[in-house]
Parts: structure tokens; C-alpha cells; sequence
């Protein structure tokens, strides 16, 4: 019985890859290690070295206005737009797992608007507010309640910082100082003080407050004396970014006026102006305040000696609208700064070349060492890069192709400066394409890779991961509209070619495109291949736009998929259309021609190909004839990916036909066995469209990515599930049959107990039914059998509250309700009432409703039980009076009725 199991296709999440940065406000921890950032309404802290997640921190609904996090990251600061503001306590989690735990220590409504921007003081004690009603508070983090409240911007505050500047002492108020301590102490005191006060002209520390407005000015607050020192009046529009250098004595402010000022902390006057010609976003100090760093709309880092006002840096290129920074992370103890992007990119900066003594006059841009997504945004196509499979490029909505490793190994703690390799990791930018990239395809080696974007033209990117390289090797212009598929041939050269040797060195033979402007084109490649080609052939395929387009796997024929809803077979080297698929009602979005080890039965010699559609259905066609074999109907919108899973049958208990993955708009992806056209799994783990699958050529492993910028990585477990459904098999086989032999055995505690753990109702009613109407039952028992007393008494909670349950079912029938009466009745006599009232429902039995919905339903039925019996008492009054009068009737022995003569042959005769 054990070996008939059907094989059956399983998939389960391995790992996936989603954001940790949508955007908004970011903060770091001092040792560079957690970063923690707004991810639409909730809050995630992630391991900089790792790229794990340590905690999520759910919102209250609204989005999110303000983040910070203390230096130690021993509290988290979250403000929304709800005008809350939440503290979070942060712990380590005791499990190995090196999460956090975040538990909410207050929530407060700091403003009567919401809350523009945070900073945390260097203590890690306070935090100061700037709210949309321009006033500024501070907050006791730990305490909860405000220690300060500023009022005199005259806009939203945009900029805040805390700082502490060396304080003279002067003869006034240190004689005041003196004589108010004086009155406050005993002679013996003062004696013991032995004049150890400050002394006129001494220095102190002391804490202030900058905060930066949208009106352009800024003010300076006492925090000692509560009230404002200083109003700052230099720049003409917001203030975006203030911090400040004890060595120099320097307040830095930057704004989108794009300039800098440099502000003397003992007179607060203007010290130098820097027109940075950018609007500026953050800005600050470096190497003991020596050097000052800035970011802004232009997208690059720049540096400039505090000394002059000459940048440092050499001129940078501008970059995009998408490249602008909107904020530097840095803290004094880090080699490095991290700029944050408008397209939640994070990059790292290193600071090697401004280590002091620093005696250039000028140095090129610092160098990006890392870089991580915050999100992949919409991932429209992906494939797998090297050749063994360790890499993964990305288009993702975007101009650039984002190439991420998928090494599973564990990562040093010096990752953070050494790059990050870890599972997800950004590995390198593939930079060149001026709009977003639609399409991708790689060869059969994974080191030669393809792209068609929206600017027009196609790549090809010769890739080499092992040096490091990922460069550009041929641009294809020729298209009139944007490219919206591409193709290279996915034959593997023999064994021992210098092709299949070293395959970086021989690039594709060629590749196809397809575009908007319904035309598809062949370019030859060569070795000699430079930044232009030319195509070897164009030809008018489709009335409409082309989706996509694939090579069979003898490189001789090519597929395209328009909207016009046709597939157009061709051959490969003339361009020629040999073949029409005219069966879809809508546009076509994806086409996969077949392996040669998965054809269909009654294909032909030729082999299928299978098509996607926006009708929601799969098609599979014969490229003998054209004509389709099957339709696979069950996706609730678009289907916009098709592959095509290796065919390997498990053993020889393995039915299945060769295996079709398909991704569609409704978010899910299907296993359809082309054998029967039924759909073996389907996987769920996407909130959008999933635009693109992938197949793992060796492992059968899945790779689906959507618009909800979740990557999802499917391990095939088909071989597990069999294993462990034969085993679970096997092991019920025998259970059953030791079950039977208790049974016949007449043991019946070894019997029900097991009964109850293999969860066979039949059974255990069976055993039941004949404890209950044993012919000798044992005296003073409640069921029949003081063995039977003995097991029902001993129930665990679990096997209790299973048993209640399948009381309730045979209560509701009347053949078995006098069984579970019985049963009933004698787990009551068995059980305190308290015992009972405290059964949960446990596992999936029974867990939508607790033990009152058990129990009302068993009183339900119990009563028309009851009721039943009652009514059957009835009526046999009824008839016991009938009989009684029958027999009276006939006991007058045949007498005809109201007079003396017997009736002819003893029966009553009616008369007049």
C-alpha cells in the first residue's frame, strides 16, 4: 500500500528578497552595523553586514513623517502623520537569531502637527521634535515627558541638531553662581570645598540646539537658560541640514539656496559662505571637523577643507533626477559615509582618501565600495549570471540592470567595509541604457547578457564575475520604437570546444529583438564586435506591439508574441515566417519553446511550444502542425511568464509528464503537468503582478519577482513531500494494523488511546459501540468496562478536547447518539468542571470554535434527543390505552354489541 503514492510537484519559500527603504526617513547606528528605515508605514532595522532583518515594527496606519535612532540603538523614535510619537525600547533577542525585540515604552503626541524631522543628542538621552506648527520640544527619551519647549520659526522646521560649545566663564556670573551656592551650603561645606568652584575665565560645556526652519533662518537654543541665543539669518530658502565641529568651533548649515554657510559659534556670525551651486540636503563634518562633506540634488558627495571654501573634490558629472541624495549617514567612528538616493539607493563612500595629514590640493570623487537597494521597486525580468548560477541580474524598472549574489555562506562581521557578500547583496550596476530596461536574456553560460530598453536599443554585457567585470560589449541600434523582447540561443557548444571552454571569449553567434514598432531583427556577433552593429535582417512580423520572443533549443527557429493575440514561428537564419498560432483571445505576453526532454505526448518530432496570454489561458502547440494540444485554464488574469522545468522523474512511481511553471497578474504561480493539463501546485507569496520567472537548470528551483518588489526563491521539494507522505504511509499501515490487533486482542485502553492519536473516528466509535453494549458489563462502571473508566479519566487535554469533538458528530445522528450519550455522561462523571471549562482547541480540529460552540452543540442535539424520547412516551400511552381497549374488546368473546346473541363465526355484527 506504501508504494502506491502518487508523485506529486511541491514547492516551498526558500528564501526571498524584499525592501528594507521605501523612502523617507533613514538612520544609523554608531558602529555602522544596524540601519534602521521607513518601509511605507512600518519601521525595519537591518544588519548592515548580514543583510538580515532584525525586527519589524508595524505602524499605526499613517504614514511615516520621522525616524531616529539613538547612537547605541537602544531606542527607536517613530513619528507619523497621525501626530504620534512612539519610543520603542530595543533589546537583543535571547534566541541565536540576533533579532531585536521592540517593545513600545511611550506613545506621545509631542505636536498638534505632525512631526517633520528628529535628532537625537549624542548621550543617546534626548530628542528634539520639529513640527509643521514650527515650534521645537525636547523629550526625555527614557522618561517620556518634555523638558523644553521653543517657540519662533515661523514655518516647518526642517533642520535640527544638537551640539555642545566650550562656555567662558565670566566674572558676574560666576560671582552670582558663587554666592547662590554659598547660600545653599552649611560652613562646614563650604570649608570642605576649599574654594574648588570655577574660577573666572574657565571653560565648561555646555548643550545647545540649532534648529533650521523652511523661512530660511536659524536659531540657536540655551537649553540650560531655555530660551534662544542666537537667530541666524543667511540663506533665502529651507534649511535642510545643520551639524557641528567642537574642534573648529563651527556650526555647517545647508540649504536649497545651494550654498553652505559656516557659522563662528562665539559670536555666531557668518564665517564663509560656500555656493555649492546644487540645492543641498545634508551636509557635516569630517576628520575632527577639518573637512566638510555635502549632498544634494546633483547626486554626488563633495568635499571642502574647513579652512577655505575651494571644493576639495574634482568636478563630478550631474546626475539624474533619481540619483539626488536626500541624506548622508555618518557617524565620527566609521571609515565611510553612506549616501541615501531618491531611488532608496544606499551607497558607501570610502573615507581612505582624506585620511590626515591630508596634503592634496584636490582628489577625485570618493569611491563607492558598496552599494544596497532599499527596494528593487517593480521587477520586471530577471536571469541568472555566471555559470554557476551564483549571480542574479535585475530589471527593475529602471535604467540600470542591478546584478545581486546568491551565495548562501555565512558573512564576517568586516563585511560592512569589505562589501557585503552575503545572500542579496548588490554585487555590481550594469550603467548604460537612458530608459527602463524592459527585457533581459543571458546564454547558456551566464557570462553574455542581453537588454532592450525603452531608449531604442539593446546590449549586449559581457560579464565576468570572477574578475569583476561587467562591461558593455555591443550596442544595437537600428529599432524605431522601444525594444519589448530580446533573445540569444541557449545551446550549449560540445564538450571540449573552445567555446564551451572559455566562454567569455566567444560571445553568442547572435541574438534577436523585437520591438513596438512590429518588426523583429537578427544581429550576428562577433569577436571584432564594436559599440555599433548592424542587423543582418529586418522583417515586419506582427500588426501590433511584440511582448516577447525565444529560440528553440536547436537555434534554428525563433517564436515571437505580439498583442495582435498571434505567435509567429520563424527560421532562425533567413528570417522567414514558417508557422502561425491563431487560437488566443487576447494579446500574447510570454512563448517558451520546449526542451528536447519535455515533449509532450502526440507532439510530433518536431517538439511544442507553449504561450501565455492575457486570456488568462496557457497553450500548448505542436510545431509539427501548429495546431494546440491543450489549454490550461485556471489563472484569474494575465499570464505573463512561462518556463519550461527540467524533466526528471523521481523513480518509477513518477506519472508525471514533462512540467510548465506559469506567472500571471493575479500573483500567484502555477505547475501544470502538460500530461493531463492539470495543476500540480500553486504558489502563493506575491501581493502583484508576478512578471518574471525563472527555472534553476540543475536544482528545478524557482525564482519569481513582481511589482511588489518581492524576489521569491521556490525549492522543489517533490522528492521530500514523497518521501515523507510514503513514510507517513507506512507508518499508519502499521498503526492500523496494531490498532486491529488491541482490538481483537480485547485492549481496550492500548486500543482507544491510539485511536484517538491516529485521529480514525470509525474506529474509535466501533470500540466504543462495544464497551457500551457488552453483554457482561462490569459492575459500577460508567461505560460498561472499568478499563474503558480507567483511559477516559486519564485523556490528556488535547485527546480530551478531540474526543468532545467527535461526541458533537455522533450526537447529531440518532443511531450513534445513544454511544456518545454513554461516553458523554462518563467523561462528565470523570472531569472536574473546571478541567473542562479550561480545553482549547488544539491544532486544526475544531480551532474556529472553543469548547462553549462544542458543548452548545451538544445540548442542541441532546435536547431533540430528549425531546424525541419524550414524544415516543407519549404516544406509547397512547398506544397502551389502544391495546388495553383492543383487548377488552375482544375479550367479550364474540358477543354482538348491545344485545346477547353471538355473532355467525365469531365475528361482531353491527345491527339496528
Amino acid at each position: 500500500m506504501a508504494n502506491r503514492q502518487i508523485v506529486k510537484t511541491t514547492y516551498a519559500v526558500n528564501r526571498t528578497l524584499q525592501p528594507i527603504y521605501s523612502g523617507g526617513s533613514a538612520a544609523l547606528s554608531e558602529d555602522g552595523r544596524i540601519l534602521a528605515a521607513c518601509l511605507g508605514e512600518d519601521a525595519l532595522l537591518t544588519d548592515l553586514t548580514t543583510g538580515a532583518e532584525l525586527a519589524r515594527i508595524e505602524g499605526d496606519g499613517e504614514v511615516i513623517t520621522a525616524l531616529a535612532l539613538t547612537p547605541s540603538a537602544s531606542h527607536l523614535i517613530v513619528c507619523s502623520r497621525s501626530m504620534s510619537m512612539r519610543i520603542y525600547s530595543l533589546t537583543p533577542s535571547e534566541g541565536d537569531d540576533n533579532s531585536i525585540q521592540a517593545e513600545v515604552s511611550r506613545a506621545l503626541k509631542p505636536h498638534i502637527t505632525p512631526v517633520v524631522t528628529l535628532a537625537v543628542d549624542n548621550t543617546g538621552t534626548l530628542v528634539a521634535t520639529g513640527g509643521a506648527d514650527g515650534t521645537v520640544k525636547v523629550w526625555d527619551i527614557r522618561g517620556g515627558f518634555a523638558t523644553h519647549t521653543f517657540h519662533g520659526h515661523g514655518g516647518v522646521i526642517s533642520a535640527l541638531c544638537f551640539f555642545q560649545v566650550e562656555v567662558i566663564q565670566k566674572e558676574e556670573e560666576s560671582a552670582d553662581k558663587t554666592k547662590k551656592r554659598k547660600r545653599k551650603k552649611s560652613r562646614q561645606e563650604q570649608e570642605q570645598d576649599n574654594g574648588s568652584g570655577l574660577a573666572v575665565g574657565d571653560t565648561t560645556l555646555e548643550y545647545r540646539l540649532a534648529s533650521g526652519a523652511e523661512d530660511g533662518k536659524i536659531r540657536i537654543w540655551d537649553l540650560h537658560k531655555r530660551k534662544s541665543v542666537a537667530v541666524l539669518e543667511s540663506h533665502v530658502s529651507v534649511v535642510r541640514t545643520l551639524d557641528f565641529s567642537l574642534a573648529q568651533n563651527v556650526l555647517v548649515s545647508g540649504s536649497r539656496d545651494s550654498t553652505l554657510t559656516l557659522w563662528d559659534a562665539l559670536t555666531w556670525k557668518v564665517k564663509r559662505t560656500i555656493a555649492a551651486l546644487e540645492g543641498i540636503e545634508s551636509a557635516g563634518f569630517i576628520c575632527g571637523g577639518q573637512m566638510m562633506f555635502a549632498g544634494g540634488e546633483h547626486g554626488r558627495i563633495r568635499l571642502w577643507p574647513t579652512s577655505s571654501g575651494d571644493e576639495l573634490t574634482r568636478e563630478q558629472t550631474p546626475g539624474t533626477e533619481t540619483d539626488a541624495i536626500v541624506d548622508v549617514l555618518h557617524h565620527e567612528s566609521l571609515p565611510y559615509l553612506i549616501s541615501v538616493h531618491a531611488d532608496q539607493v544606499l551607497n558607501f563612500h570610502s573615507l581612505e582618501p582624506v585620511d590626515m595629514p591630508f596634503i592634496q590640493e584636490s582628489i577625485d570623487p570618493l569611491s563607492i565600495f558598496r552599494r544596497i537597494s532599499g527596494t528593487h521597486d517593480e521587477v520586471i525580468d530577471l536571469a541568472y549570471v555566471g555559470r554557476d548560477k551564483s549571480l542574479l541580474a535585475l530589471a527593475t524598472n529602471s535604467e540600470d540592470i542591478r546584478v545581486i549574489s546568491l551565495k548562501q555562506g555565512d558573512v564576517q562581521e568586516s563585511s560592512t567595509t569589505s562589501g557585503g557578500d552575503y545572500f542579496g547583496a548588490d554585487v555590481a550596476l550594469l550603467k548604460g541604457h537612458e530608459e527602463i530596461i524592459i527585457c533581459l536574456d543571458v546564454d547558456w553560460s551566464g557570462h553574455w547578457l542581453a537588454t532592450g530598453a525603452k531608449d531604442n536599443t539593446a546590449r549586449l554585457w559581457r560579464l565576468d564575475p570572477q574578475n569583476q567585470s561587467y562591461k558593455c560589449f555591443a550596442v544595437l541600434t537600428g529599432h524605431a520604437e522601444s525594444l519589448g523582447a530580446i533573445a540569444l540561443p541557449h545551446t550549449i557548444p560540445p564538450e571540449g570546444s573552445a567555446t564551451f571552454t572559455d566562454p567569455l571569449s566567444h560571445p553568442p553567434s547572435f541574438l534577436i529583438t523585437g520591438s513596438q514598432d512590429r518588426t523583429v531583427k537578427r544581429w550576428d556577433i562577433s569577436n571584432e564586435a564594436k559599440k555599433g552593429l548592424r542587423a543582418k535582417y529586418t522583417r515586419k512580423a506582427h500588426d501590433k506591439d511584440i511582448n516577447a520572443i525565444d529560440i528553440d533549443p536547436t537555434s534554428t527557429l525563433f517564436a515571437s508574441a505580439s498583442q495582435d493575440r498571434t505567435v509567429k514561428i520563424y527560421s532562425a537564419t533567413e528570417g522567414e515566417a514558417i508557422g502561425v498560432l491563431r487560437g488566443h483571445r487576447r494579446g500574447v505576453w510570454t512563448v517558451k519553446f520546449a526542451p528536447k526532454d519535455s515533449q509532450v505526448t502526440g507532439s510530433g518530432a518536431k517538439g511544442v511550444i507553449a504561450t501565455g496570454s492575457g486570456d488568462k489561458t496557457v497553450k500548448i502547440w505542436s510545431l509539427s502542425d501548429y495546431s494546440c494540444l491543450l489549454t490550461l485554464e485556471g489563472h484569474s488574469n494575465s499570464v505573463l511568464k512561462l518556463v519550461w522545468i527540467p524533466y526528471r522523474p523521481i523513480d518509477a512511481r513518477d506519472k508525471r509528464g514533462p512540467q510548465l511553471a506559469s506567472a500571471a497578474g493575479d500573483g500567484l504561480v502555477k505547475v501544470w503537468d502538460t500530461s493531463t493539463g492539470e495543476a500540480m501546485s500553486t504558489l502563493d507569496n506575491h501581493t502583484d503582478r508576478v512578471w518574471a520567472l525563472i527555472v534553476h537548470p540543475e536544482t528545478n528551483g524557482l525564482i519569481s519577482g513582481g511589482g511588489d518588489s518581492v524576489i521569491t526563491f521556490w525549492d522543489d521539494t517533490s522528492s521530500s513531500t514523497l518521501e515523507a507522505a510514503t513514510t507517513a504511509q507506512t507508518e499508519r499501515v502499521e498503526l492500523d494494523q496494531k490498532l486491529q490487533n488491541f482490538a481483537y486482542a480485547g485492549n481496550y485502553r492500548e486500543a482507544i488511546t491510539l485511536a484517538l492519536q491516529m485521529d480514525q473516528p470509525g474506529r474509535l466509535f466501533t470500540l466504543f459501540k462495544t464497551v457500551v453494549e457488552t453483554e457482561v458489563p462490569d459492575k459500577e462502571s460508567l461505560s460498561g468496562l472499568l478499563a474503558v473508566d480507567d483511559v477516559l479519566s486519564h485523556l490528556s487535554d488535547s485527546q480530551l478536547y478531540t474526543l468532545l469533538l467527535r461526541l458533537r458528530d455522533w450526537n447529531t445522528n440518532v443511531r450513534s447518539a445513544p454511544i456518545a450519550q454513554k461516553i458523554l455522561w462518563t467523561v462528565a462523571k470523570s472531569y472536574p468542571a473546571s478541567r473542562l471549562a479550561g480545553l482549547k482547541p488544539v491544532g486544526k480540529i475544531g480551532a474556529k470554535g472553543g469548547l462553549k460552540d462544542v458543548l452548545d452543540a451538544i445540548r442542541a442535539y441532546s435536547e431533540r434527543h430528549y425531546k424525541r424520547v419524550e414524544d415516543l412516551v407519549d404516544e406509547s400511552y397512547l398506544l397502551d390505552f389502544t391495546l388495553r381497549e383492543m383487548d377488552g374488546v375482544g375479550g367479550v368473546g364474540g358477543l354482538i354489541n348491545g344485545t346477547g346473541r353471538p355473532a355467525l363465526n365469531g365475528d361482531v355484527v353491527m345491527v339496528e
